[in-house]
């Protein structure tokens, strides 16, 4: 569900080789964090697990939370390297994000744990990433919502912009249901939106 080229999180890097350097760093903790989890990890803990000096990891992220933000948003853009045909409605599109993120180990752990934590008080750049993110997400969906009333897909009585609201609610809602209790039906639960807003 990514849309653009947001700015990075956390330092670049100024050359090829840092750049390069930087995405190992990313592809690395992504999978120290489906081994370990995030919670109670370090940074220096996290550094010593992906083989980097403390310092290194320093040089490319101020704190734990700005390398956490990172790892999920470098973990979502690989997920969605192909992006959905224009035609794709917005729960259909919910729906398969839903279902892809079931299947990367951690994901939904990780969303869950960096959501919750962007609402403390000293949360810097969790709360600025998820609430653009939470943004672009609603305005994508309300914009497919618009497009599938023009069609004639979607209800005409219902404001997009609601609609693209609880739609993302519902998906957020039902993949926290589902870390509790595995037997949620989740793909199916979240298609029957599509269902409430048929003409």
């Amino acid at each position: 569900m990514t849309s653009g080229d947001p700015a990075v999180i956390g330092r670049r890097g100024s050359y090829a080789k840092g750049v390069a350097r930087r995405q190992e760093i990313l592809d690395r903790a992504i999978e120290v964090f489906r081994e370990r989890g995030a919670d109670g990890t370090s940074l220096r803990r996290i550094a010593e697990a992906i083989g980097v000096s403390h310092a290194a990891l320093l040089h490319y992220f101020e704190s734990r939370e700005q390398l956490l933000v990172a790892v999920y948003d470098h973990a979502e853009r690989v997920r969605d390297r192909e992006p959905a045909p224009e035609n794709t409605g917005a729960v259909e599109l919910m729906v398969a994000a839903a279902t892809r993120n079931v299947t990367v180990p951690g994901f939904v752990e990780l969303y869950s744990m960096l959501v919750a934590a962007a609402l403390e008080a000293d949360s810097e750049h969790g709360r600025a990433y998820f609430t653009a993110r939470f943004e672009r997400v609603r305005g994508e969906f309300a914009e497919r919502l618009r497009a599938q009333q023009a069609e004639g897909t979607v209800r005409a009585d219902v404001d997009p912009d609601q609609i693209a609201a609880i739609i993302v609610a519902a998906s957020d809602g039902l993949q926290i249901q589902w870390l509790l209790d595995p037997s949620v039906e989740l793909e199916r639960t979240l298609a029957s939106l599509a269902v409430l807003l048929r003409p």
